[in-house]
């Protein structure tokens, strides 16, 4: 899927991330005790994972924080915990890679108190495959991957319940497990860490991949995808988020004014013409 320098890239990033949140070095921790009273002329530090969402990140950080008197610093994360841990520790100011599913589960398990700010973008969940052309391929005794953490992996088996791949026991709902399936149909599972699913489509017949990493891994929910989420009323919207307490930060408040500007939304759509990102402006509920 990926060629090794990507993956050594990666790799890098994750070094980068680890020494972040081992020495603290990105942001002064004592602004989380008032966000109202942040200094306005630091720099605000958020992390975010490579895409989109740095990418959205470094878009405003070159053509529109300047103007609106925001210094912005990205720090690229690519796993789904470090982020969070940081911005908790205050580490980093900010952070912006996950929807409010995820969000509430991890604040539940970690004891963390991060909250969200405003909606950014929706990335809609995707079935693929190496070895099938449609649904109609998939068959008794494949074998689907899926995300292995709680809230991704319940929304892929409902995707896939959606498409009658599989069923799941009346009730079962966004934090549905495997245990949760009526009806496997035959099929096998596979659960692994969200950043390395795509990876795996060489050695299973189909899997769910999460909107960031298919687009890392060049997949198009238009052209490659057997299955996609529905987008309308999807309760997966990405978010800038911080600690509870900084959402009156002068700085988060300038960055979130920015992230839904029209200039962020023709960016995106510009950017992910095949509907593998899209904008989701709205205030967080």
């Amino acid at each position: 899927m990926r060629k090794n320098t990507t993956l050594t890239a990666f790799a890098g990033i994750t070094v980068l991330a680890l020494g972040l949140t081992a020495c603290g070095t990105a942001s002064d921790p004592s602004s989380s005790a008032d966000g109202a009273a942040a200094d306005p002329n630091k720099p605000l530090v958020v992390a975010a994972s490579p895409t989109p969402h740095a990418d959205i990140l470094n878009y405003v950080k070159d053509n529109l924080a300047e103007k609106a008197g925001l210094k912005l610093e990205v720090k690229e994360f690519t796993d789904y915990v470090l982020p969070n841990t940081a911005t908790q520790d205050g580490q980093v100011d900010a952070n912006y890679f996950q929807h409010k599913p995820y969000l509430d589960d991890f604040n539940k398990k970690q004891g963390t108190d991060i909250v969200p700010v405003v909606n950014v973008h929706l990335e809609p969940l995707a079935l693929y495959s190496k070895k099938v052309e449609d649904l109609k391929g998939i068959k008794a005794g494949q074998t689907v991957a899926i995300p292995n953490d709680t809230t991704n992996g319940g929304r892929a088996l409902k995707l896939l319940a959606d498409n009658g791949l599989i069923a799941l026991k009346p009730g079962a709902g966004a934090d549905a497990t495997l245990s949760d399936v009526a009806d496997k149909k035959g099929l096998r599972f596979k659960e692994l860490e969200a950043a390395t699913v795509p990876r795996a489509l060489d050695d299973v017949d189909a899997a769910v991949v999460n909107g960031n990493y298919a687009v890392e891994a060049k997949l198009s929910p238009a052209k490659d995808a057997l299955a996609s989420e529905k987008t309308e009323g999807n309760p997966y919207a990405n978010f800038l988020a911080v600690k509870k307490g900084n959402e009156k930060d002068p700085r988060v408040q300038k960055l979130a004014k920015l992230l839904n500007s029209p200039e962020v939304k023709k960016y995106i759509e510009d950017t992910h013409q095949d509907g593998a990102v899209v904008p989701a402006f709205g205030a967080v509920k």
